[in-house]
Formats: structure tokens, C-alpha cells, sequence
């Protein structure tokens, strides 16, 4: 298997092997040139830029293994400082965002997002649009819910989490992925997420290989709506723990509090009448890949998105890929002076 790296690598192997050289290229993203299994020929575009629950370390470990045990062709964007070339996964409200790469939508049948609170520069942000309106299908994992923070006079003002308009209203998140931010359902910091299949979901293509505590996270639950909107259907629901231990005592829900979806699918009719396959988790930090459950759910999903769906094994492989040390979440503990090419230990 090949490996691209740009800007500054190129990679020929895979795993704890490496063999770089010099590249000209000064692009800063990662691309991982799938090999051979199901998703050869599929192309996903994984873009990352979080704040918190450091999206720019779970990518590249998700394209890793898509790409060395699944055979998908990635390309890992990130949110980067253009002064100094490091990646910056803070967004910053006085100034757009910056996510080079992101034209690799064109040729992507699939786009993971590990966003929050984005307000990109309209060439940026018109390729994200032109890719939502194909009718392609995407994956939103935890804060992609409020992707977006676009300030009311911009083009692109109603892909905001806030936008009160009646034809689109609280934007990207909530008439694609299913919901906007809401809340803290548990105690963030302090309590866990628990899967728990829901009821009649068992042999759904994504769940294949998953049973309840399967998935798991140190992620609190987010609060959402119920019942969630259009043709949404909860695969997963978040039963708190009372720590962030994967052992630890589970908190029940109740009919005064009901445990919230964590996972589920829906569709979305683009601008293009075509209608795409959605699947949203309100899980996928860093932390949480540490759970083979949790992995197994979104590389199901990919599949499941790409309608791959009967190439879904028994047990999907999801073995982690390279060094990975997710730190914990929180805004401002993303490693310091860190490039795209760092992430491919």
C-alpha cells in the first residue's frame, strides 16, 4: 500500500516500516491511497478542526485504518495557521477559519466531519456547500451538530448553528445531521457514554458485530430533541456512567430521563433533488477510539453511507493503526506546533 503525504512526506509502506522522502508538494493535508478491500475505489474526505475533543488526532487514526484495512482512499483535512503552517484547531471569532484542501470534496464519495464553530472563507466554505448539495453522503461526529458559527451578513449565513431563518433553520446541523447543540446531558468531564443498542436496531447493517456496551466513550451524552426530525432513526442510545471508566455503575433512564440517541441515520434532499445517506454520533472524540465498539460503529457507518452495506463483515476489522495516544479533551490541550505529518507515527 501507498501512503501520500503532503506536504513534506512521501510514504511508501504502512505501519511501524515507514520509508519517507522528500516531496515537493507544500499542501498541508494527509492523504492515505487505499489498497485492497471493500472501499477500493471510494474516496472519503475526513476534515477535522474541533476546539475540544481533538478531531485533528481521531482522523488520521480513522483514515488509517479505513485506508490500510478497508481499501478507501482518505484524504485528512485539518484547520491550520497559514502564518507558521501548524495545525490550529481553535477557531477564532474575529477571524475565518482556514482548512486548505477541502476542493478534495470534488472526488469524494464520503465526507467525515470533526467540526465545531467553523466560519471558513466563502471559497473554502463554497466547496463544503457544493458537496452538501450533491446529495453525497456525510458523517457528523460529536460537535459536527454546530458545525458552523457564520455571522448573519455572510453568504453562507444559514449553515450557521443558529440561523433562525424557517427554510433552513438552525442551519447545517440540524437539517442534515439531525440536531444542533442542545446540551449536556451528563455531567461533562465526569460521566461516560454507554451504548446501548436500541430496541429493534440489532441486525441494522451499522450495529452488525455490536452488542450493548460494545460502544463506549468518555464523552458525556449530549442532550437532544426527541423525537429527532424527519425520517431520523436512533441505532444507539447514551446510558450515563457515573465515571469515565468503562466498568463504572450505569445511570438509568427514566421517563423523566430518558436516555438521549447517540447514534443514528436519516437522509437529506439536497438542492440537487438527490436525497443523501446521513449518519450522526454524537461520540467520536480522540478518546473515545480507544473502544473497539466505538471504532467498529463508524467504520460500519462508512460502509453503510457508500451503500457498501452488504460488504459489512460479521466483525469489521478496526485494529488501531500506528502510535496512537489520544489526549483528553478540553479546550486548549491540543499539542503545540504540530504539522499534518506528525499524525502519521
Amino acid at each position: 500500500m501507498k501512503i501520500r503525504l503532503a506536504p513534506w512526506l512521501m510514504i511508501i509502506g504502512f505501519g511501524f516500516g515507514l520509508i519517507a522522502s522528500t516531496a515537493n508538494a507544500a499542501d498541508p493535508w494527509l492523504v492515505f491511497d487505499g489498497g485492497d478491500g471493500p472501499g477500493k475505489g471510494k474516496h472519503i474526505v475526513l476534515i477535522s478542526g474541533d476546539d475540544e475533543y481533538r478531531s485533528e488526532e481521531a482522523l488520521p487514526q480513522l483514515a488509517k485504518i479505513l485506508s490500510k484495512q478497508h481499501g478507501f482512499k482518505c484524504t485528512v483535512l485539518f484547520s491550520i495557521d497559514p502564518t507558521t503552517g501548524f495545525i490550529k484547531p481553535n477557531h477564532d471569532d474575529k477571524s475565518p477559519d482556514h482548512t486548505p484542501g477541502i476542493e478534495a470534496l470534488k472526488t469524494a464519495d464520503l465526507a467525515i466531519l470533526g467540526l465545531r464553530f467553523r466560519n471558513l472563507p466563502n471559497e473554502q466554505m463554497q466547496h463544503f456547500v457544493d458537496y452538501i448539495e450533491s446529495g453525497k453522503p456525510v458523517i457528523g461526529l460529536r460537535t459536527s451538530t454546530h458545525s458552523f458559527n457564520i455571522p448573519k451578513e455572510s453568504k453562507f449565513a444559514k449553515y450557521g448553528w443558529t440561523y433562525g431563518g424557517k427554510e433552513y433553520e438552525q442551519g447545517f446541523g440540524r437539517q442534515v445531521l439531525g440536531e444542533t447543540w442542545i446540551s449536556h446531558h451528563g455531567q461533562h468531564g465526569k460521566q461516560g457514554t454507554r451504548g446501548i443498542v436500541a430496541s429493534g436496531q440489532e441486525t441494522h447493517p451499522i450495529m452488525r458485530g455490536i452488542k450493548t456496551g460494545d460502544v463506549f466513550g468518555t464523552t458525556d451524552v449530549y442532550g437532544v430533541r426527541l423525537p429527532l426530525p424527519g425520517d431520523s432513526q436512533p441505532l444507539v442510545l447514551g446510558q450515563i456512567t457515573e465515571t469515565l471508566k468503562d466498568d463504572s455503575k450505569g445511570i438509568e433512564g427514566d421517563k423523566n430521563n430518558p436516555m438521549m440517541p447517540v447514534a443514528w441515520t436519516k437522509s437529506y434532499k439536497s438542492e440537487s433533488g438527490k436525497t443523501a445517506r446521513v449518519f450522526t454520533t454524537t461520540m467520536g472524540a480522540s478518546e473515545d477510539l480507544q473502544w473497539e465498539g466505538t471504532r467498529r460503529m463508524i467504520v460500519n457507518a462508512c460502509y453503510w453511507c457508500v451503500s457498501l452495506e452488504d460488504k459489512i463483515a460479521e466483525k469489521s476489522k478496526v485494529d488501531l493503526v500506528g502510535d496512537f495516544k489520544p489526549m483528553h479533551f478540553g479546550f486548549g490541550t491540543f499539542q503545540k506546533g504540530v504539522k499534518p505529518e506528525d499524525y502519521l507515527k
